[in-house]
Parts: structure tokens; sequence; C-alpha cells
């Protein structure tokens, strides 16, 4: 069983669009977003992003594919790494499993990729990615003020979501993941 890191794709790795990424020239990624993903060899990095312009009709699912590939080439090209996307393509009113806050796409990437959620954490930029994450089971979950994140935080928090790390960025966010995973590590070691 692996460790993972889910992370949400618009906000997080690359600016949200009030018009939705529909195209590749849509894309721009956040400053040290490379970077931030180009040091996590001891963990599975996985994209789990909700894209409600298919759903809405607005794009098609290969090209939704199209551009979650070329980003994660882009990143592998970096440096970075990315193992998987799970995409949920529907639309809001859909009822479906897989559109975040529920866990659907975090519970298939775990059962796909082998990993322990309970070893795990999501980072987002909306209390919904957070939501899913704890619904998943995951161990930890964190906001990142990116994309929707400082907007999120003027909103009262979910009740049901009891803890949560904040993060500026990615970048911010992975680094401190890492030393607090190792700093746990080492504690249970000890135990």
């Amino acid at each position: 069983m692996f460790r993972a890191i889910f992370l949400d794709r618009d906000g997080v790795i690359i600016e949200n669009r009030s018009e939705y990424v529909r195209n590749w020239s849509d894309v721009e990624m956040f400053p040290g977003a490379i970077q931030a993903l180009s040091h996590l060899r001891e963990y599975k990095v996985v994209v789990i992003t909700n894209q409600s312009a298919v759903g809405r009709g607005l794009m098609t699912i290969e090209t939704a594919q199209e551009i979650n590939n070329q980003l994660v080439e882009t990143i592998k090209q970096g440096n970075g790494q990315i193992n998987a996307v799970y995409m949920c393509p529907h639309a809001p009113d859909a009822q479906c499993n897989c559109r975040k806050p529920n866990p659907g796409l975090l519970l298939q990437a775990a059962q796909d990729l082998s990993l322990d959620l309970s070893q795990s954490w999501m980072i987002g930029d909306a209390w919904s990615d957070l939501l899913a994450g704890k619904a998943a089971g995951v161990r930890n979950v964190a906001l990142v003020k990116t994309g929707r994140g400082n907007e999120q935080l003027l909103h009262p928090k979910p009740e049901t979501l009891a803890d949560y790390y904040v993060f500026n960025d990615l970048l911010a966010a992975l680094s401190a993941i890492q030393k607090l995973d190792a700093i746990r590590s080492d504690s249970e070691r000890s135990s």
C-alpha cells in the first residue's frame, strides 16, 4: 500500500477560470507548482478534479482528458510527478458519487493504485475538496489559499470538518506535508 497526496487541479496546480478551463491555452500554472511536484517520490500523486464544463455541454470529455494529459506531460517534463488523474465530468445536479464533496474518485483511485487512505492527504482550494478527502478516510486535509482558498476561508467552515491545515500555496503545502509525515514516521518508529 502506498501513501498518496490527492490534489485538486483548478485553483491548486493551475489557475481557476470563471468560464472554465476549456482548452490548453486556458491553462496557467501557479508559480512553483512544478517545483512542488518534483520532490514527492515517497508518495503517489493523484489529481482529483471536477470538470462540470463537460456535463454542462461546454466541452467534450475528450478535450477535458486531453487537457489533463497535457498537464501531466508538462509536469513530467519539469521533473514533477503526477501518477494519475481522476475526473468527474458531471454537472452539479447529476447526483453522482464521483463529484466532490463525494468521495467516489478518491475511493476508486485507492482501489486502482493500492493507496493507503489512512496515510494520505487531500489538498484543495475549496471546502468540497477537504470534505471529499475526509469522506474517503484520508488522514489529513489541507486548504491552499490560491484559487478559491482565500474566499473559502471567509465563509464558515462545514460543521463536519473538524481539523484541517491551511497553506499559502501548493509549494508550501507539500513542503510542510513532507516534514509532518517525516516527524510522524519517526515518532511511530520510536513508540
